[in-house]
C-alpha cells in the first residue's frame, strides 16, 4: 500500500508542478510521476531537516517543501529530457 500512495502522491505533485512551471513541458506522464515521487522524497528530507516532518493536524510545511522540490525536479528533469531527446532527433 505504501508504493501505491507514493505513486499517487508523485502523480499529483508532478501534475501540480507542471501546471506551475511556465511554458510547455515535454516529459511524458510516467516521467512526471517519477519526478513527483522524487520531489516528495526530497521534500520530506528537507522537512525533517527543518524539524517539521510531523506536526499536529495537516503538515502544511512538509507539503510546501514537497511541492517546491517537485517543481525544481520537474523543471530540471524536463530540461534534461529535452536535451537528450533533442540529441537523439539530431542523430536520426
Amino acid at each position: 500500500m505504501g508504493w501505491l500512495w507514493a505513486i499517487i502522491v508523485g502523480f499529483v505533485l508532478g501534475l501540480i508542478a507542471k501546471a506551475i512551471i511556465p511554458g510547455k513541458q515535454h516529459s511524458p506522464l510516467w516521467l512526471t510521476t517519477i519526478f513527483g515521487m522524487l520531489g516528495a522524497i526530497a521534500g520530506n528530507a528537507i522537512a525533517r531537516g527543518f524539524g517539521v516532518e510531523a506536526t499536529s493536524g495537516i503538515d502544511w510545511w512538509r507539503h510546501v517543501f514537497q511541492l517546491v522540490a517537485a517543481i525544481i525536479i520537474v523543471a530540471v528533469g524536463d530540461s534534461l529530457y529535452m536535451a537528450t531527446l533533442g540529441k537523439r532527433k539530431q542523430r536520426a
